[in-house]
């Protein structure tokens, strides 16, 4: 029988398929190239309208899957500007219009006060919770729905653009913060700049150390399963750990900690560490105290 695959599988999300759906597509991946039965879960739910990285983690990495959806990640988004949707992206209906369209010049003199620290008011259509229903639920059953503005940070906003004269649309990069909505940002840039708009395009760049370098297609993964292995398509489980320092320990001090026990020493740094044995994670500490451990062989 093989052991349960552990690590990442980092899809490039197709155009209109959800979350759950690729991680329904990676476990038929697995029982087609004849792995044993193991864990799936996603680092952080990307709309069926965006596409690009979705990390799939397989077996112990589920484990970071909760610190996936902490991480910092990157877009890009285009911003059609003239119309705004009640869902702030293409699949709504327009409920408000401007004939007014911005210049480059407007763009780059808006881009640094949505740079840094933010209030943001996340869309109605979203998967945030009120008074224990989803907001998109209450949308679409013709509720108004009101959610509280929130503190994210967009680290970077840029645009690549060059054209003259009245813009249609812009496309824009973003490395944000976790909870940052673009549909959001681009309702709140186009307002800005004394225009309403929606979002055309949303591509995910980046997810935590995950990059669209890393990323496969769906159909690269189905030829690796029907090859018989998906060896091909997996990334290390330490692949996910990559801006976490290493703290190098022995074979006994990997024993204590696998049991969850405290260690005599600990790394000089403060912060979280990932104590590896070799090249195997072991569990990550901060101090002498296990945060999280894996369960993992050479």
């Amino acid at each position: 029988m093989n052991r349960p695959l552990s690590g990442w599988i980092i899809l490039d999300k197709p155009l209109g398929l959800g979350s759950t759906q690729a991680v329904s597509a990676v476990k038929r991946a697995l029982r087609e190239a004849g792995e044993a039965k193991t864990k799936v879960g996603h680092g952080g739910t990307l709309d069926p309208l965006a596409t690009g990285v979705l990390p799939i983690a397989l077996g112990e990495a589920t484990k970071l899957a909760g610190r996936m959806l902490d991480a910092v990640k990157g877009y890009d988004f285009t911003i059609r500007f003239g119309s705004q949707t009640d869902t702030l992206d293409l699949e709504g209906k327009e409920i408000a219009s401007s004939p007014n369209r911005p210049t480059l010049a407007g763009v780059a003199a808006a881009l640094p006060a949505f740079t840094g620290p933010i209030g943001q008011v996340p869309p109605a259509y979203s998967a945030l919770k009120v008074d224990g229903q989803r907001a998109y639920d209450l949308a679409r059953a013709g509720e108004e729905v009101e959610l509280k503005s929130r503190a994210v940070t967009i680290h970077a906003l840029t645009t690549e653009e060059t054209a003259d004269g009245p813009l249609e649309e812009i496309t824009l990069s973003a490395t944000v913060s976790k909870g940052t909505y673009i549909r959001s940002l681009a309702r709140d840039f186009a307002l800005a700049l004394g225009t309403v708009g929606h979002v055309t395009m949303l591509r995910r760049t980046k997810a935590g150390p995950f990059t669209l370098d890393q990323a496969i297609a769906l159909d690269f993964l189905d030829q690796c399963a029907k090859g018989g292995s998906l060896d091909g398509a997996l990334l290390p489980l330490q692949a996910g750990l990559d801006d976490i320092p290493a703290f190098p320990v022995t074979p006994d001090e990997a024993r204590l900690l696998r049991f969850g026990q405290r260690l005599s020493r600990v790394p000089r740094a403060s912060g979280l560490h990932v104590a590896v044995d070799g090249l195997t994670p072991v569990a990550l500490i901060e101090g002498d105290r296990v945060v999280r451990g894996f369960n993992l062989q050479e």
